[in-house]
């Protein structure tokens, strides 16, 4: 008998097929950036304060400047230690009952009484418009902003779990068509939603298919490549999304409401469904399925476009998964290295999923200019995919991932206690802890992949990845509430979170140069796993002519 890992030592482990194939979805991470992080954007408060409709008018009448209009409408309030104008008070006066002309220094309004706003809120935001202005989530409205990322989070967490499901039960292929569909469904609604209820459902529904397809998408090309190909493939498929974070706020920046740019993000998803004419099924699901005709006939096409020759032990192809080839939730707790391996990933998912966007999240209450320093930090997320293949080579997953964590925690502390006049060392640290997290969220997807069997392998991605969609729900509320407090009091947090997620990597196997695991046995019994993989290379080589193994080598990873 002769398992699918072989096979691909025929057909090619990483050739022209499934180059084209690994090109075609990594091109699916770019727009999911722009779903995940842009509320930065989509979502921004600007300057803003009271609009009182009467001083408006005298300003257009008498041409005072909009600082004029701004002094005489609100008053000026005492802020974490220092003096600012109000944006959620204005001076209670009755403008039809008083005398003051055209000269806007004659009046001094500075023992007038204030109250809430009443006629709305002025943006100083330069022609520009987010959900944040057309809606005036602003003062007592501004934790509506949370919810705006939390409902995202919500559709991931539902959405991953039951396309994770329909993923290991229907195919990855379909279920990446059918999360393209709704992501194109969802995404035009958002654009057009008419009230800001409307906008959350229509958001919660665009985050059911978004995270759920880029995952499928990622467990299919990591399952039709070689063992030695998979972290390559899993690091690039995700530095795509780094591409996405620097495309955002270019596209941001020229497409000025934020109506628009949801449009834009969405458009890539409508495209993605011509990929039905375009790429495989996973050979590897399909043998867990018990269809062995059907991955036949897509190794031998794989085979045939990598200009490969398949010997007779195709004909022996089989699945070395003696299970149930029906995934449960149940097959990831059942069993205690099994267990082990879905708290600490799922725990490890949360703490990503928290510190990454808290951190990006945060560079839209700064104050500085938010284009330009949501693309320098976007540029830290390169380093971070080259960081990640030159060490786990030399020094294997597990070390490298606890290290990404424990940097990014430390980087938070530091932060939260650096003097905001040192500005540019304070901007450096930060961005040393968005390195490290970013190692450590594109850590977690690929070393969860590497350590559940075939046959519940979406299904156990998508159920720890769930953690991360919790951690989203809670980051927005986190970072925006605690920071009114401290704004530096949020770093702490992620700091603390980081930690204690290195200290458990620690706890995980190594996973490097050991062959995907087809069934529990193989993660509970690691042993056997090295045993089978060195006995099936025996064979292989014992069965294939010298000439055909010479012409079957591989060119070195990419």
């Amino acid at each position: 008998m002769t398992t699918f890992d072989e096979i691909l030592e025929e057909a090619g482990k990483f050739g022209p097929y499934q180059r084209r194939i690994f090109v075609m979805l990594c091109l699916s991470s770019i727009p999911f950036a722009g779903v995940y992080v842009g509320i930065v954007f989509q979502g921004f408060t600007p300057d803003h304060w009271c609009r009182d409709s009467a001083v408006v008018e005298r300003r257009q009448a008498c041409s005072w400047s909009l600082a004029d209009s701004r002094r005489l409408t609100v008053p000026v309030v005492n802020v974490s230690g220092g003096l600012q104008q109000s944006s959620c008070e204005q001076y209670d006066v009755d403008w039809n009952t008083t005398t003051l002309g055209c000269d806007s220094q004659e009046l001094d309004l500075s023992i007038t009484p204030t109250t809430a706003c009443k006629d709305g809120w002025e943006y100083d935001y330069k022609g520009r418009q987010s959900f944040v202005t057309e809606f005036d989530l602003v003062c007592s409205d501004a934790w509506l902003v949370d919810m705006y990322q939390a409902t995202l989070n919500v559709g991931y967490l539902v959405g991953s779990i039951a396309i994770g499901y329909l993923a290991d039960r229907f195919g990855r292929k379909m279920s990446f068509l059918m999360s393209n569909v709704m992501n194109g469904i969802a995404g035009i609604l958002v654009a057009v939603a008419p009230n800001y209820v409307s906008l959350l459902v229509f958001r919660t529904l665009y985050g059911f298919g978004v995270k759920g397809g880029w995952m499928s998408g990622y467990v299919l090309i990591t399952e039709i490549v070689g063992v030695e190909y998979r972290r390559t493939v899993g690091v690039i498929y995700q530095m795509f999304f780094s591409i996405g974070i620097l495309i955002l706020p270019l596209l941001a920046y020229f497409i000025t409401d934020w109506r628009w740019l949801q449009v834009v993000i969405t458009v890539p998803y409508i495209l993605f469904l011509s990929y039905y004419w375009f790429i495989p099924e996973s050979p590897r699901w399909l043998l867990s399925q018990k269809k062995k005709s059907r991955a036949v006939e897509i190794t031998e096409a794989m085979a045939k476009e990598n200009k490969m020759t398949l010997s007779k032990n195709i004909e022996t192809l089989r699945d070395d998964n003696a299970e149930s080839c029906t995934a449960s939730f149940m097959d990831l707790i059942r069993t205690p290295k099994m267990r082990k391996h879905t708290f600490i990933l799922s725990y490890n998912w949360f703490t990503s999923a928290v510190v990454y966007q808290g951190l990006i999240m945060r560079l839209g209450i700064l104050g500085g200019n938010v284009y330009v320093d949501f693309l320098v930090s976007g540029l830290v997320e390169f380093p971070a995919a080259l960081l990640i293949l030159v060490t786990i080579e030399r020094f294997g997953r597990r070390i490298p991932f606890a290290s990404a964590n424990i940097v990014a925690g430390a980087a938070c502390f530091i932060t939260a206690f650096i003097p905001d006049s040192m500005f540019w060392f304070k901007t450096a640290v930060a961005c040393i802890g968005r390195l490290g997290i970013t190692m450590a969220f594109e850590m977690v997807v690929f070393v969860n992949t590497e350590l559940y069997p075939t046959f519940v392998r979406n299904l156990g991605v998508s159920v720890c990845s769930t953690l991360c969609d919790v951690g989203g729900i809670i980051a927005p509320f986190l970072l925006y509430r605690l920071a009114v407090i401290w704004l530096e009091l949020p770093l702490i947090i992620f700091g603390f979170l980081a930690f204690v997620a290195g200290g458990l990597v620690l706890l995980l196997p190594e996973t490097k140069g050991v062959p995907l695991p087809d069934t529990i046995d193989d993660i509970e019994f690691p042993e056997t796993v090295k045993e089978k993989a060195a006995l099936r290379s025996q064979q292989l080589a014992d069965l294939l002519p010298s000439n055909s193994i010479s012409t079957n080598k591989e060119p070195a990873a990419v």
